[in-house]
């Protein structure tokens, strides 16, 4: 499959099916899930990156124990938001994971999401270094994750 419109997966998704948010880096690749309804991601495990068709195979397992209908990319852009070395690696990546699963995905700007889950996990969890680095791949995840829920949610009307 080819990688869609942030919008049009949305679109494409059937109900009741859930997304894999990935945050592929060089050691480890974080997952996080989100719920059926689309409006909530949480981390879910972190995995190390070895070859690429032993990643997709455990990320294959994980789909189908999951029920998940299509995956979400950090796409780590330059802080200019220019598309660089690390984003084109990210981007085939996701691209050769969607064709060797059958599933709809997306790529979606994770600038600064490690960043900002660390700098809350040393404020608000203080968190040792240790228990971060255990943590921080799977909590960037659902960081990017839930910004592409939050961003790609339909509008809902207010209630009266």
């Amino acid at each position: 499959m080819s990688l869609f419109n942030p919008y049009a997966l949305r679109d494409a998704l059937s109900p009741g099916l859930r997304l894999l948010g990935l945050d592929p880096g060089q050691k480890t690749i974080g997952l996080a899930l989100s719920d059926v309804t689309l409006m909530l991601a949480s981390p879910y495990k972190s995995l190390k990156r070895g070859k690429f068709g032993e990643t997709a195979q455990e990320i294959g397992r994980i789909v189908q124990r999951e029920g998940i209908g299509g995956l979400i990319c950090g796409l780590p852009l330059s802080l200019d938001g220019s598309f660089g070395p690390a984003a084109r690696a990210a981007q085939d990546w996701m691209t050769e994971l969607s064709n060797r699963l059958g599933l709809p995905a997306c790529c979606w700007d994770e600038r600064l999401s490690s960043s900002a889950v660390n700098r809350f996990l040393i404020q608000e969890a203080d968190m040792t270094r240790k228990r971060r680095a255990e943590v921080v791949d799977k909590m960037a995840a659902a960081y990017t994750l839930q910004s592409w829920l939050d961003a790609t949610a339909p509008e809902r009307e207010e209630l009266i």
